[in-house]
């Protein structure tokens, strides 16, 4: 995997402008912030990304690949505003479940989720390395 940052571009914080990776491609279905028997334990947002990330994680483990392996992340928000006074927390649990691994990543504040309750939706993209 090769992170891509254009010459004289600042780096970002928390994510990657860009990646080129090879191998077999997983893909991981947007996943919110409820529990294997799909119940909101929380209604907090931290809390709900917090389940969303173990999610995302249990579905990669399923396939045999790591956080290390995640080439793209996109996040659906139900309040940006919300998500951005809570990034030092949100960062905290982040790194705490994916680590130090900054893929090529985007956030969008959408009008509504299907699952009623849920705060947030993160889907994943991840490349095993070629054996």
């Amino acid at each position: 995997m090769q992170i891509l940052q254009p010459a004289g571009w600042k780096r970002p914080k928390g994510y990657a402008n860009g990646v080129i990776a090879s191998g077999r491609m997983l893909f991981v279905a947007g996943q919110v912030g409820w529990d294997a028997d799909e119940v909101f334990r929380s209604e907090d947002l931290v809390e709900q990304i917090r389940q969303a990330l173990r999610n995302v994680l249990a579905i990669l483990d399923a396939g045999g690949a790591r956080s290390t392996d995640i080439v793209r992340m996109t996040w659906y928000l139900a309040n940006a505003t919300e998500y951005n006074a809570r990034l030092e927390e949100i960062g905290a649990v982040y790194r705490d479940l994916v680590g130090h691994h900054y893929p090529a990543m985007s956030a969008v504040q959408v009008a509504g989720f299907v699952e009623v309750g849920a705060k947030v939706e993160i889907e994943v993209t991840a490349v095993l390395p070629d054996d």
